[in-house]
């Protein structure tokens, strides 16, 4: 199949965007201790902090749908994505309360458009090129955490200024986001179907995958904010070895989504997502019945390999089952995102507090077993990219890129 050069560059840049926007993301909420501590945010307050970033960013989501109805995906990533990264070195510069509140209330923000109009892009171009890449995007993503997470570890190891440590990164990665996003393109751009209105119905049809991505964020935020303090209280780890499961779960989501686009052309995304949904869960069971730290770490790892690959494939999921209205899918199922985000962690320490933390395990693997229910929407429009459906949308592939991108 040939790709137009056009859609090469385009997807490079998509992906050095994801990667950014996992180091900024990772940079953040791996120093959340050192910002509260900065600002002297009391505990009783920082849930408002926290929960504002992903309220904002919702409300931004909804925003970006109907942005885009008058600008391209491409041009409100390419500002969205500076904004993210100056906000973030707007919250290690202040001094004042009143300063993070104003650059998390922008980071919010943007980062709702930027993620928006990134999976639309991604959507996008995945339509163009007649075969999964979505995973590919994403583990882009979990590549930038991964390395995020690091120089936070690396900033609070040497006694870093949250400016200093941010900084760095900053200035690397602002001008090589921006300078990418010149080459920002997708389906639409020259020669592919324009985006039309919402159809009749389509909240309903629409409904399984907010549901399924809602339940995804609810598993990974169990994983990023329980799993050193299950461990550790509950598992009897040392402090240090309790550090190792969140760390094992990012790793282990790289690798998943590396190679899951290969498992989606292969097998089709019904498959490879029912198989990551028993993967997931199972995860869940061990990590619930695990007689020491090591098993729950095996529990962990089982986590990585499974959720890895829910949240790319629903968005994928959105774009086929509405190719003329993908962008509008995009934004409202991303709003799911947020929510997942907003329910998980409290829910898993409100049943822990009231009942205990192994069974509150149980229930991620149950909302995680929801997706089971809802499989059929992954398979609509080919979602199994046969050879001749990569054939096609390989032709039309080719005339994409005889326009222009947009940006």
């Amino acid at each position: 199949m040939t790709v137009d050069v056009r859609l090469r560059r385009g997807r490079g840049a998509l992906g050095f965007g994801f990667f950014a926007q996992g180091v900024a993301f990772a940079l953040l909420v791996t120093r959340m201790p050192a910002i509260q501590d900065r600002y002297g945010i009391s505990d009783g307050l920082l849930p408002a902090f926290l929960a504002a970033v992903p309220v904002l960013a919702g409300v931004s989501s909804v925003a970006t749908e109907h942005l885009v109805k008058r600008v391209p995906p491409g041009v409100v990533l390419r500002w969205a994505q500076p904004v993210v990264l100056l906000a973030l070195l707007g919250v290690g510069a202040g001094s004042g309360m009143w300063q993070v509140a104003v650059a998390l209330g922008v980071f919010g923000l943007a980062v709702g458009a930027l993620d928006a109009s990134m999976n639309m892009l991604g959507v996008s171009l995945q339509r163009a090129y007649g075969r999964s890449i979505m995973l590919g995007f994403h583990a882009s993503y979990s590549l930038g955490g991964i390395l995020g997470a690091s120089a936070a570890w690396a900033g609070a190891h040497w006694h870093l200024s949250l400016f200093s440590g941010y900084l760095p990164a900053v200035a690397v990665l602002l001008p090589l986001a921006f300078a990418g996003s010149r080459f920002y393109t997708g389906a639409a751009d020259g020669g592919g179907e324009a985006e039309q209105g919402w159809p009749a119905g389509g909240g309903k049809l629409l409904l399984p995958l907010c549901l399924v991505m809602a339940c995804a964020y609810i598993g990974d935020s169990t994983v990023a904010n329980w799993s050193a303090k299950y461990l550790q209280d509950v598992l009897g780890s040392s402090e240090q070895l309790a550090t190792v499961p969140y760390n094992v779960y990012m790793v282990t989501t790289l690798a998943g989504r590396a190679v899951g686009d290969l498992g989606v052309r292969r097998f089709g995304a019904v498959a490879v997502v029912r198989a990551g949904t028993v993967v997931a869960a199972a995860g869940f069971g061990v990590v619930a019945v695990a007689p020491g730290a090591w098993v729950g770490m095996l529990g962990f790892t089982l986590l990585g390999v499974g959720l890895c690959v829910i949240v790319p494939q629903t968005f994928a999921a959105a774009g086929r089952l509405f190719p003329g209205a993908s962008d509008t899918a995009v934004a409202r199922l991303n709003i799911f995102n947020y929510v997942g985000f907003l329910i998980g962690s409290p829910l898993v320490g409100g049943i822990g507090d009231a009942w205990s933390y192994r069974g509150a395990m149980v229930v991620p693997m149950v909302l995680v077993l929801v997706t089971l229910f809802h499989a059929r929407s992954f398979g609509a429009g080919g979602a199994g990219y046969g050879v001749g459906h990569e054939r096609r949308a390989g032709d039309r592939a080719v005339d994409v890129g005889r326009g222009g991108n947009g940006v």
